[in-house]
C-alpha cells in the first residue's frame, strides 16, 4: 500500500473527546500532528494514534504554523494564549474551537494579537461521536484571509466550514445551535418515556420515530442510548454541558432574547447532574423523566450499565 503523502504540520492543544478526534482524523488524512494535553492519559492515547506529543503548548506552537485549541475551561484558553504569546514566536494562527463566552475568547484573542498572532473563533457543531467520523460543522469567524488559507485543513476533520465574518459570530451561531440541541435532547427523552410508559418497546420507538416526520439529528444520536438505557459512552458529558447551558443563558439574557423552552430544560439537566450522572452523556436526562413518570424498566428492556472506570 502506498504511503500517504504528508500535507504539512498542525498542532492540537487539548486532546480530549473533541480534540483527540480532530488529531486522529488529521493524522489519517496525512498531516504531521503535534499535540499537547495536561492529562497524561490523553497524551498516551493520542501518541498511540500517531500524534507527536509536545512537552507544553509553547513547544508545540514553536513547531507548527497553525494550532487548533479544544479546551474545557476559559482559564485553560487564557493560559495557553499567554504561554504562546510569551514564547515570542513568528506569526501563528490559533483556531479556537471550544464553546466559551465571547468575552473569554476576546480576551485570549487580544493576548495573542498583541504578540503578533491571529486567533480565529471557530466553535464546532456536533458531538464527540460525530467528530470521530468528521461529521461536524465549523463555524469560523475572524480574519477572513486566515480562514481562506486554512481551506485545505478544515475538510480533513469536518464535513463543512462556514465563514461567518467578524470574530465572535462563530460563537453566536453556536449558541443558537446548542439551544436547539438542549431542547431536542429533552424532547427526545420525553418522547421515549411517553412511548415506554404506553407499553411500547424502546427499540420499536427508536425505529419508527427515526423513519417519520418527528425525527431529528439529536434523536438519531441520543435516542439509541435512551433505548439501551446506557449512557457511559459519552459524546457530551452532562458536567461539560452545564457549562454550555450557562453560557447560552447568560448571552440570551444579555441581549434580551426570551428562551422559554430552553429555560425549562435546565432543571432536568441539573437533576441528572445531582443524580451523579455528570460523567455520562446528556441523553441520561431520560432517566430523570423516567423517574418523574414512575417508569421502571423491565429486565428485558434494560442493558446493564458498566461501572465507571
Amino acid at each position: 500500500m502506498a504511503k500517504k503523502r504528508r500535507k504539512g504540520r498542525i498542532g492540537v492543544v487539548g486532546l480530549g473527546i473533541m480534540g483527540g478526534a480532530f488529531a486522529k482524523n488529521l493524522v489519517e488524512a496525512g498531516w504531521q500532528v503535534a499535540g499537547f494535553d495536561i492529562d497524561p492519559a490523553q497524551r498516551r492515547k493520542a501518541s498511540r494514534l500517531g500524534v507527536e506529543i509536545a512537552p507544553d503548548s509553547a513547544s508545540l506552537a514553536a513547531s507548527v504554523p497553525t494550532v487548533i485549541t479544544s479546551l474545557a475551561e476559559p482559564q485553560a484558553l487564557h493560559d495557553t494564549a499567554r504561554t504562546i504569546a510569551k514564547a515570542k514566536l513568528p506569526r501563528r494562527v490559533i483556531v479556537e474551537t471550544s464553546t466559551f463566552a465571547i468575552e473569554d475568547k476576546e480576551k485570549a484573542e487580544r493576548i495573542l494579537r498583541d504578540a503578533g498572532h491571529v486567533m480565529l473563533d471557530c466553535p464546532i457543531s456536533g458531538t464527540g461521536a460525530q467528530a470521530k467520523t468528521k461529521d461536524i460543522v465549523i463555524y469560523a469567524s475572524g480574519d477572513r484571509a486566515a480562514i481562506r488559507k486554512l481551506n485545505p485543513l478544515f475538510p480533513d476533520f469536518s464535513r463543512a466550514v462556514h465563514d461567518l465574518g467578524a470574530f465572535g459570530n462563530g460563537s453566536r451561531i453556536k449558541y443558537v445551535a446548542n439551544l436547539l440541541v438542549a431542547i431536542h435532547n429533552v424532547a427526545s427523552a420525553e418522547a421515549m418515556v411517553l412511548g415506554m410508559k404506553a407499553g411500547l418497546n424502546p427499540g420499536q420507538i427508536l425505529r419508527l420515530v427515526s423513519s417519520g416526520v418527528g425525527n431529528s439529528r439529536v434523536f438519531e444520536l441520543r435516542a439509541p442510548m435512551m433505548a439501551k438505557n446506557r449512557y457511559d459512552d459519552a459524546t457530551m458529558k452532562i458536567s461539560v454541558w452545564q457549562k454550555d447551558m450557562a453560557i447560552i443563558a447568560a448571552y440570551a439574557k444579555s441581549i434580551g432574547s426570551p428562551t422559554p423552552l430552553f429555560d425549562v430544560t435546565g432543571p432536568l439537566y441539573d437533576r441528572a447532574l445531582a443524580d451523579g450522572r455528570g460523567a455520562e452523556d446528556t441523553a441520561a436526562v431520560c432517566t430523570v423523566l423516567e423517574r418523574m413518570a414512575g417508569l421502571k424498566r423491565s429486565r428485558s428492556a434494560r442493558t446493564k450499565r458498566r461501572s465507571p472506570s
